[in-house]
């Protein structure tokens, strides 16, 4: 019997001691930071395979353009399109290869260019500027833009959507105003933001990126797959709020309106050392947190 007991508080002595949880940082973030993304600004991509693509969709910023998008998966226009542009460092396209297939009633046909905003109204300005614009920062609800053409003088009261990885560009001709939103492009390298300002941008990917990313580069003319074999199938495209209740993914996006965003910024334009700091960081480089709601 006394050696069961002193075998027992050799165990307890043995054994590891719980580990506190790590200390909160001022710039991470609290439950009342995380804001619920509605049905009807998730759009749900499904792939061959069953592999999942998910869009939040800006009808704040390109209402004419999101309303298409809408309109369009309302409509199942999308089942069985396909991933047909992969260019390297450049973009993913989906939607109808042929460029035949006949858009549902309603659709907006020449919708005006939505690349232009009303107003720069960042919850976080950045500290410095970049090649593409005089100023930028993220908006409260935790969308990159920027303003004002670097060597110009051109007024920074209005601003701009970037064209950051991972966002969702509505693909055309020449002319600005003949993307319905039923081609759609997602950067996939670090030379995007040559179309800030140019392309309207409907949205952006928060699940699934590197499926599309990830995909094989084409060496034909635009990226272009040169064969339907190469072509990757879109199984389908909903709105969430298009789905069964009990199916429908919930995901919350992290607001820039508060202290602990601002605090990490700031500690990505001036990181600890051993890391070197440059005194600042491009739009694109601030990461747009979202998650599963819990």
């Amino acid at each position: 019997m006394i050696a069961a007991l002193f075998a027992t508080l050799a165990a307890a002595a043995a054994a590891p001691l719980p580990q506190a949880a790590p200390a909160a940082l001022p710039s991470d973030p609290v439950e009342a930071d995380w804001r619920a993304i509605p049905d009807d600004e998730l759009l749900v991509m499904t792939l061959a395979g069953g592999r999942r693509v998910l869009i939040r969709l800006a009808p704040g910023y390109a209402p004419e353009h999101v309303a298409n998008v809408r309109r369009l998966a309302l409509a199942r226009w999308w089942d069985a399109a396909s991933v047909y542009r992969v260019q390297e460092n450049w973009v993913a396209q989906w939607g109808d290869a042929t460029e035949k297939k006949p858009l549902p009633p309603g659709i907006a046909a020449r919708p005006a260019a939505e690349f232009d905003l009303s107003a720069f109204r960042p919850a976080i300005r950045l500290r410095v500027s970049d090649a593409y614009s005089r100023t930028s920062g993220i908006t409260a609800d935790g969308w990159a833009i920027a303003s004002g053409r670097p060597g110009t003088a051109e007024a920074t009261g209005a601003g701009w959507m970037a064209h950051c990885y991972g966002t969702v560009g509505v693909a055309r001709d020449a002319s600005p105003d003949t993307g319905t939103g039923a081609e759609l492009f997602m950067p996939i390298g670090g030379s995007a933001r040559r179309l800030d300002r140019n392309y309207t941008i409907v949205g952006r990917v928060i699940e699934g990126a590197p499926l599309l990313s990830g995909l094989p580069r084409s060496d034909a003319p635009m990226g272009m797959y040169a064969t339907e074999g190469e072509r990757l199938p879109i199984i389908s495209v909903r709105l969430a709020s298009d789905m069964p209740a009990a199916s429908r993914p919930k995901y919350q996006y992290r607001a820039a309106d508060n202290v602990r965003f601002a605090a990490m910024v700031a500690l990505r334009e001036n990181p600890k050392p051993p890391m070197i700091g440059l005194g600042g960081v491009d739009v694109c480089d601030v990461p747009l947190a979202t998650r599963p709601a819990p």
